[in-house]
């Protein structure tokens, strides 16, 4: 189920959080034995392939071959090795140089890294498989995202003024309309479903919206028609975690943007994300973030 048509599109509150870059740090070709594994960056890789054939490689699963125009993400920087066979290779690398003859097929990649804010992007990213494939030949379901690809491989091809800025940007609404076709097959969890449902959808809605309101149990459940228990069962059952424990998680990134992005004082930030105090606030912060607010301003900011 889409909600693009919901007030104040409540997906956008959620998504602007993630502080979401992306790199593109290789395009070659490959031919003969070959390899590529680009996991273990505390990122999200993605491959697109470009041209020839290949195989995934995920521990505990079956080879899946992959063909021209599928894009390949790992949300959670799953382990992976993109191979010329179904076979896995012995070494991870054997690229041709720019003019060299190719011995056999040819194999053309673009890989890279979506980079988060880690904590925002938590829930979101759990909330996603281990592995997405993208058939971007099915021109019917993803016309508009395959013309963004192609966009995209001509910006980091051709290194016109600005292409790293572009790059970063296309990555960004790659990435949503990934998370768009993920939603329609019924593939997402967490609070981008949960932002769907009836019921819970309009309390997480709330919370989004003034983070430093109180978001009682009783007053979310009564707004949504539920007594308190189901209403904490289903929320719980839908986002990953309590009510009470999501109020806190979306005040300090309310928090953590309001100190990256204003420069409000501590007081003043306190009070918008709900605490009576700046020391409760300080505090909450530290538990939370690991660093206080003050050092977290200081490190976004120089």
């Amino acid at each position: 189920m889409f909600i693009s048509g919901m007030p104040n599109d409540p997906w956008s509150k959620v998504l602007k959080r993630l502080r979401l870059s992306a790199k593109v740090d290789l395009r070659a070709d490959f031919c003969g034995c070959w390899g590529v594994d680009t996991s273990g960056s505390r990122r999200a890789p993605f491959h697109l392939l470009t041209r020839g054939t290949g195989w995934l490689h995920q521990p505990g699963k079956d080879p899946v071959q992959l063909t021209p125009g599928d894009l390949v993400i790992f949300p959670r920087d799953s382990r992976h090795v993109l191979a010329n066979s179904a076979e896995l290779p012995g070494h991870t690398d054997m690229r041709l140089d720019q003019g060299e003859e190719p011995p056999g097929p040819v194999t053309g990649l673009m890989c890279g890294y979506f980079s988060f804010d880690r904590q925002a992007a938590a829930p979101l990213l759990d909330g996603l498989p281990e592995s997405i494939v993208l058939d971007l030949r099915d021109t019917a379901r993803h016309h508009d995202t395959a013309a963004l690809i192609q966009l995209w491989l001509s910006e980091a091809s051709g290194g016109a003024p600005g292409s790293e800025a572009v790059i970063d940007r296309l990555a960004y609404v790659v990435f949503v309309h990934v998370l768009r076709d993920q939603m329609e097959k019924g593939q997402i969890k967490g609070p981008l479903e949960a932002l769907a449902d009836p019921r819970i959808g309009p309390a997480l809605a709330q919370i989004h919206e003034d983070p430093g309101d109180s978001h009682s149990v009783e007053n979310l459940a009564a707004a949504a028609g539920l007594s308190r228990s189901a209403f904490s069962g289903e929320f719980s059952r839908l986002v990953g975690m309590s009510p009470a424990k999501y109020v806190h998680f979306w005040r300090m990134q309310h928090a953590a943007e309001m100190l990256t992005e204003t420069r409000l004082s501590l007081a003043h930030i306190a009070e918008r994300s709900g605490y009576s105090s700046e020391v409760a606030f300080r505090k909450a912060f530290r538990q939370h973030m690991g660093v206080p607010p003050g050092r977290w301003r200081n490190s976004v900011t120089r």
